[in-house]
């Protein structure tokens, strides 16, 4: 028996469902109270037939009349998306994406998160054909400094904070490879924040070396990173753009509006 998809129209079959959402749009885009006159020309309503919906999402609580005329977005729409938020999770997020990336690049796909100063992992997306032995199963740590991800939220802190963390930390190296100096540190950190990408240059694990792009939440914050580990004789500079897309859609999965465009080296 053959499954039947069922597909979803792309606008409202509900005429008044259709009009209630053109008139959210117009009161989303203005942070100050918009008129009613205002709103009729930017929806193409007849004043009287938005008075009527707008009223009526003004008794829900979706719609907010600070003074008669005037409408802006109701506490009711912050109400629902604070549930919504709270609901969403970078690993739910983030499964499926980094599944899909590691079909397409035969190499380990690494979900991390921020906790003080280290970066711990939380998923991992692999398989053995990747002929590589996972070196950090899911749970474990590692030094900020010393990874891709790491090195992604020490280039979101501020100057003082990274010193801060190299003061704390004495910048312990793993390899021969691994950054024990401030000052290497800090240009390394310069680099991340105009490419907007990170790298682990078989500093963590000799023989292994990753790439790393930020995951961003609805405030545009940093809150993980994704990262392709591989041999280092096999990474491939053609990932980068793949992983990139697959960070972005994870992030937009989060809420977040934009994902933010590399900063300034100068910092």
């Amino acid at each position: 028996m053959t499954k039947r998809t069922e597909t979803l129209p792309s606008t409202p079959t509900v005429q008044v469902i259709e009009r209630m959402f053109n008139l959210l749009e117009v009161l989303a885009s203005r942070e100050e109270p918009v008129s009613l006159k205002e709103i009729s020309e930017k929806t193409g309503l007849h004043p009287s037939t938005a008075h009527r919906i707008l009223n009526d999402l003004t008794i829900g609580r979706f719609v907010d009349r600070p003074e008669a005329g005037s409408y802006r977005l109701g506490m009711r729409l912050l109400e629902l998306g604070n549930l919504v938020k709270a609901r969403l999770s970078v690993r739910d997020a983030a499964l499926q994406p980094m599944r899909e990336l590691h079909k397409l690049i035969q190499q380990p796909v690494n979900l991390s998160v921020r906790q003080g100063d280290e970066i711990v992992y939380v998923e991992r997306a692999y398989s053995e054909r990747s002929g590589m032995q996972v070196v950090r199963a899911i749970g474990g740590r590692a030094p900020l400094h010393l990874t891709s991800v790491g090195k992604l939220f020490l280039a979101d802190d501020e100057p003082p904070k990274v010193r801060a963390y190299a003061t704390r930390t004495g910048l312990a190296g793993n390899t021969r490879n691994s950054l024990t100096q401030l000052a290497t540190l800090e240009r390394e950190l310069a680099q991340c924040r105009q490419a907007g990408v990170a790298r682990d240059n078989e500093e963590l694990e000799l023989g292994v070396r990753c790439m790393a792009a930020g995951i961003y939440d609805d405030q545009s914050k940093l809150v993980a990173g994704l990262s392709i580990s591989a041999p280092a004789d096999r990474i491939d500079e053609s990932w980068l753009p793949k992983l990139k897309a697959t960070a972005a859609e994870i992030s937009t999965a989060l809420g977040c509006p934009k994902v933010p465009a590399p900063a300034s080296a100068a910092r």
